[in-house]
């Protein structure tokens, strides 16, 4: 199965602004793809029921045949129940989350360019990932050995900014999304993120980072090992999808994940960020 391509079309920072929108571009047959703005992205919360398939296709702003196809192809996760397709919200969250990746081949690229150019006459705010990375959020090295130890020591370290409140939920809510899906990529680095936004115990949303000394089996698909660790913690479903995206995009960019496994201190990470980030816009 061919896999749907994820980008962002601008953001916005800690305070995003309603006219900020999010785009990825989604495949519904083996040439076409079409590019979707979830309704959540837009300013609307997700409503916690189940979607029908006109629901669905309103949601992804896309036609119901074409929710349908993919559907009968498995290309969207969704059950029949009566003869109906059914939709389950956080299913669907999870998939669209799966969906934002990073464009590494001419043909994901092209797609993302054309998307830049419908949206040509548009303005948009993008979300600067420096802003949501304070000093004190950065651990190099990051002083863990396992896969428990890391998430532990990256919701403390979150923490230690004052903005995050209970570390203690934070890390059994990012311990369960890890359980039902690893974060870890083949290049080495892992987004850890809760499966939901964590409103209640964030002063405002929030990055950090750490780099361990030697790799950690941390369930990449391949048996890669994990050096770099980014810990998401958003406030709103719209804020973690364009962090999230954004953070996609960075680790692709040519030269930034071996930057950071030489950067000496956390200084010189926030500068790599802030660097490569800024290229990004140009």
């Amino acid at each position: 199965m061919q896999q749907p391509i994820g980008f962002a079309v601008g953001c916005s920072g800690r305070r995003p602004r309603e006219a900020s929108q999010y785009t990825i571009v989604v495949r519904v047959d083996d040439r076409a793809t079409v590019p979707v703005t979830p309704f959540f992205v837009q300013g609307k919360r997700m409503s916690g029921k189940d979607f029908n398939l006109d629901e669905l296709a309103a949601y992804l702003h896309l036609t119901p045949p074409q929710v349908a196809r993919m559907a009968e192809r498995e290309q969207v996760p969704g059950r029949r129940i009566g003869g109906e397709w059914r939709f389950s919200e956080a299913e669907i969250h999870l998939w669209l989350e799966q969906r934002i990746g990073a464009s590494d081949t001419s043909g994901e690229l092209d797609a993302v360019e054309s998307i830049l150019d419908r949206g040509a006459g548009e303005t948009y705010e993008s979300i600067s990932l420096v802003e949501l990375l304070p000093l004190e959020a950065i651990a190099v090295p990051l002083e863990a050995r396992t896969h428990t130890s890391v998430i532990s020591s990256m919701c403390r370290l979150a923490a230690a900014t004052g903005l995050l409140w209970d570390p203690d939920k934070m890390e059994t809510a990012v311990r369960d999304r890890e359980e039902l899906h690893p974060t870890a990529l083949d290049n080495g680095v892992s987004l850890l993120h809760p499966r939901r936004p964590q409103s209640s115990i964030l002063a405002e949303p929030l990055l950090a980072f750490g780099r361990t000394d030697r790799g950690i089996p941390f369930g990449g698909a391949r048996g890669t090992l994990t050096d770099l660790f980014f810990l998401i913690c958003s406030t709103d479903d719209r804020c973690h999808l364009r962090v999230l995206a954004r953070l996609s995009r960075l680790i692709s960019s040519p030269g930034f994940v071996s930057d950071l496994r030489d950067a000496l201190d956390a200084v010189a990470v926030r500068e790599l960020v802030e660097q490569y980030d800024e290229e990004i816009n140009l």
